[in-house]
């Protein structure tokens, strides 16, 4: 176990309280030691918004990549997971700072906000057509039948992946999310077979568009490696990053965006009368329950946090969604407020490592759930309670979310 190199508080994050509703346990962690040590994860969880932004701002704070939680495992395992490592490492926001950039200014030029806007048609398109499937029998699940599928359908088609291979699409991301998790060696075995299935499927579709250039995302890459500014190893590797990422936090702010809906009928039905609030929505949606709950991060050298000094080396978790809810920046800070302004929340980051796909992010989630309201204004949950699963530390996703209309 890690010994921290700062005496401070430790808390309890992995108890059954704090996977089922972490919020108590975070408003309790800010108010008492803004940065805490964390035993389980070997870090310190900095909780307020003030500390939060600043770290994501102060540049001796460095990207906890992914591979390091494989390093918490044997040597023979580690071996074994290799070929995952080797893939996880070439992406972007895994690699070094310049890399990072190099990858960043490739992308801005092909998320242009005029690209993204011009997808709006497209995404109410692909709703229609998932709500299409379900209307007859007036219920669904949204996890299944429209949060995963329309985000997945609009990366995939902007990576000009066929649409009879999008099916496959959904099953590898879903086994990829362990990477992201304290997941165990079995989980993470199905990570890796995934990951070289994904591989191996976007090596082909590359070695087609060097020969059959289209208006793709994959095309781009593919003119990028031919003027040397990327290889044939970073395409594959950062596609398959952008497939699942593309996908599965809308997927997530979808769901957990109508959950709020739901649990809060007097927002819904403002919603419902003044669909113009759309975008508002949204933003409290990303505060409140955003797909991302926490970022890692690592001292590159000695630096101060919540006037405590670190040396070089320690590891930092970035609690966003503690910060979303910090009383010193948000009035009533766990209540869904659609209405709400300012609202500056860190659900996408900030700075360097701001989400390239934000945009395409709030586009798809709000022309879908306008989508939704429009055709089905009777919505109504079909569940007890969410069927939410901890994904830890500190977050949880939807397994399912049974509705009717």
């Amino acid at each position: 176990m890690t010994t921290p190199a700062v005496t401070l508080p430790s808390y309890d994050l992995f108890s059954p309280e704090a996977q089922r509703d972490p919020m108590p346990l975070l408003h309790r962690v800010r108010a008492e030691s803004p940065v805490c040590w964390v035993p389980e994860l070997g870090a310190y969880l900095v909780t307020r918004h003030a500390d939060v932004v600043a770290a994501l701002r102060d540049q001796r704070l460095i990207s906890g990549n992914l591979t390091q939680g494989l390093d918490q495992l044997s040597a023979a395992e580690q071996a074994e997971l290799m070929p995952m490592r080797k893939s996880v490492e070439l992406w972007m926001g895994h690699t070094n700072e310049e890399d990072h950039v190099r990858f960043q200014h490739l992308l801005k030029r092909y998320f242009t906000p005029a690209m993204v806007n011009g997808l709006r048609p497209r995404v109410r398109e692909f709703t229609n057509e998932l709500l299409d499937a379900a209307a007859d029998a007036g219920k669904m699940d949204v996890v299944e039948d429209l949060a995963y599928p329309l985000p997945a359908n609009i990366i995939a088609e902007m990576l000009g992946m066929p649409i009879s291979d999008r099916e496959r699409l959904q099953a590898w991301s879903r086994d990829i999310l362990s990477i992201f998790l304290i997941a165990d060696v079995d989980k993470l075995r199905v990570s890796q077979r995934s990951v070289l299935e994904m591989q191996d499927y976007l090596r082909v579709l590359v070695a087609d568009r060097r020969k059959d250039p289209r208006d793709d995302l994959l095309t781009m890459f593919v003119e990028a490696e031919r003027d040397g500014k990327v290889n044939e190893d970073e395409i594959v590797a950062n596609c398959l990053l952008l497939l699942f990422a593309g996908h599965e936090t809308t997927a997530n702010l979808i769901a957990n965006g109508l959950v709020l809906l739901f649990e809060n009928p007097d927002q819904l039905a403002l919603l419902k009368s003044r669909p113009e609030l759309m975008p508002s929505a949204v933003e409290e949606m990303m505060r409140c329950d955003g797909p991302a709950g926490m970022i890692s991060r690592v001292s590159g050298e000695p630096v101060e946090i919540a006037g405590h000094a670190f040396p070089a080396g320690e590891r930092f978790y970035l609690g966003l969604n503690a910060s979303n809810r910090d009383p010193e920046v948000f009035a009533d800070p766990d209540r869904f407020d659609i209405t709400r302004k300012p609202n500056h929340h860190m659900g996408f980051s900030m700075g360097a490592t701001y989400c390239l796909g934000a945009a395409l992010a709030r586009v798809e989630t709000g022309e879908c759930l306008l989508t939704v309201l429009e055709r089905y204004p009777d919505i109504r949950a079909d569940y007890e309670t969410p069927d939410w699963s901890p994904v830890m530390p500190l977050g949880h996703h939807l397994d399912s979310l049974a509705v009717r209309f």
